[in-house]
């Protein structure tokens, strides 16, 4: 039987010129960001986890995969903005979907891991931060925060986007 390989994977996507965030290497102009995927990828692929792990935490290695569902949307909107096409429907589209696999797949996923934890365990949500060790609930607080912050600055990009604009002022005659 012949053994497969996971893929190896590199987003790119375009920043700014000039623009120095988001993790990797910069190259040329406009600046390209390499985000070395392998990182995550490669320990997570398929046949890695299965001599460490022996099967075991196939749920959370699932919900950690989950949580970058939203990053495609995150890169087309940065493509969209670089190419000043924000004001487009696809535009639009994106922020939606953005906006809702954000929620669902980075926020709501740690009350759902407490809730499945919980009826694993037999215990209702509310008693399940009482039964883990206090550092397993300092960590999740620890990485929900910059997703709730993020969150609200997605929230407050969509209001932005969708709301009307402010009729502009009368001048007296």
């Amino acid at each position: 039987m012949e053994a497969r390989h996971a893929p190896v994977v590199l987003i790119v996507f375009p920043m700014a010129v000039g623009s120095r965030n988001g993790a990797g290497v910069s190259l040329g102009t406009p600046h390209i960001t390499l985000f070395p995927c392998a990182l995550l990828n490669v320990p997570l692929s398929p046949r890695v986890p299965q001599l460490w792990r022996q099967g075991k935490g196939d749920f959370f290695l699932g919900c950690l995969l989950m949580a970058e569902l939203s990053t495609p949307f995150v890169c087309l909107g940065k493509v969209l903005i670089l190419y000043q096409r924000q004001h487009t429907i696809l535009h639009k589209l994106n922020g939606v979907a953005l906006l809702v696999t954000f929620l669902l797949c980075r926020v709501l996923l740690f009350p759902y891991l407490y809730w499945a934890y919980g009826r694993q365990r037999g215990l209702p949500l509310l008693q399940v931060p009482g039964a883990l060790p206090p550092a397993y609930n300092a960590a999740a607080a620890a990485l929900l925060a910059p997703q709730l912050y993020w969150f609200a600055l997605i929230c407050r990009g969509a209001w932005r986007l969708f709301r009307t604009p402010p009729p502009p002022p009368r001048q007296p005659p």
